[in-house]
């Protein structure tokens, strides 16, 4: 049976930063991967947008690893010049009664060591977006975007040239623990045994499945999977918008937003549609809704411009009707499974956050050895 140091299990954009951070280390590292490439869920189904780190509960995992995330992406992409811009975000009160709500993010980002926000008044708002409507807004300058595809090819680059292995269409069948580390039994086209002394489940959408494939790991320590389906809607003809627009927070979602991608078009969403499993169908039918949200906004919209995008899936721990969960990453410490760290409900901040999650990944393998 193949003996290896450390398996990843995913190659999306939290399974490519820890297997990076590892293999700079160097560790032997092998990734798993169910799919035929890298970044094929999650990873490149969303916004590409570097958040602030504004919305989360102070000194909670979201809040501090997409505070440090920011600060690590934007260095990263400057050194090996992947495409970004820091273009700012508007977060607007439609009316005056969102006033108080809208300007409570410049005390809450402060909590989370965010300082650059500043409110706008109406005026000054319309100054930067002349085609919003308004009361006033809170402008982010820290928030950005990115080209998540060239940054997930670089992140895989660098941890290859540090001698990483990637198998695709790897599935994992079952995974046994002992007092060595844990034998894998894989399916796929590269149906295969072997035994690592690291293992960290980095597996998004399937993470919980993955976790239930561990024999010996207490099954209560897992939490409950929901999919939460998103719509994006893409804007044709001229774009307006030179920043990201972002109406008030609800609790479980940002709500229809504009972001603008590397090519300056613009986008509308995500929205939130509950689903039982995997299913990246576009529902058209949701387009009324998509207009009358961004109507708020943007009252001169034509409901024609609005053409069907894309659909992405966030791996929620927390249901319909239950405030957001945080980010949950499990070690030793928790499942008294040494070697093993599991990553469990990495939606938004995710991308942002990827490189800090590594660096704790890093720290929680060394704190447990």
């Amino acid at each position: 049976m193949d003996q290896i140091e450390c398996v990843v299990v995913g190659a999306g954009v939290i399974g490519l930063s820890i297997a990076r951070a590892l293999a700079l280390e160097g560790r032997e590292v092998l990734i798993m991967e169910a799919e035929d490439t890298f970044g094929t869920h999650t990873s490149s189904r969303n916004s590409e947008v570097i958040h602030a780190g504004i919305y989360y509960p102070k000194d909670s995992l979201k809040a501090t690893l997409c505070v440090q995330g920011k600060k690590l992406l934007y260095e990263y992409c400057e050194l090996r010049d992947i495409p970004f811009k820091r273009v700012g975000k508007l977060i607007v009160a439609t009316n005056e009664s969102e006033i108080e709500t809208v300007t409570q993010y410049i005390s809450k980002a402060a909590e989370n060591g965010v300082n650059d926000l500043t409110w706008l008044d109406q005026k000054e708002a319309l100054e930067l977006e002349p085609e919003i409507q308004c009361a006033g807004a809170v402008f982010s300058p820290s928030t950005g975007i990115i080209d998540s595809h060239a940054y997930m090819l670089s992140l895989l680059g660098d941890a290859e040239n540090a001698g990483c292995i990637v198998a695709y269409h790897t599935s994992i069948e079952s995974i046994d623990p002992d007092e060595h580390g844990f034998t894998l039994k894989t399916g796929g086209s590269h149906a295969h045994k072997l035994h690592t002394k690291l293992l960290i489940n980095a597996a998004g959408l399937r993470a919980c499945d993955v976790a239930n494939a561990i024999t010996d790991l207490d099954k209560a320590l897992i939490p409950t999977p929901y999919f939460a389906k998103a719509h994006y809607y893409s804007l044709s003809g001229r774009n307006p918008f030179k920043h990201l627009i972002y109406p008030v927070a609800h609790e479980a979602f940002l709500g229809v937003h504009v972001t603008v991608d590397m090519g300056g078009n613009a986008r509308f969403g995500p929205d939130l549609d509950w689903i039982p499993d995997i299913d990246y169908a576009f529902d058209n039918s949701r387009e009324t809704l998509f207009y009358d949200a961004i109507r708020r906004y943007w009252p001169s919209a034509n409901q024609k411009q609005l053409q069907p995008g894309y659909t992405g899936i966030r791996p929620k721990i927390s249901g319909p009707g239950e405030p957001a969960a945080d980010f949950m990453v499990q070690s030793e410490k928790d499942h008294h499974l040494r070697g093993l760290v599991n990553l469990f409900g990495i939606e938004s901040p995710g991308l942002t956050a990827s490189l800090a999650i590594a660096e704790l990944v890093k720290e929680l393998l060394v704190r447990d050895a």
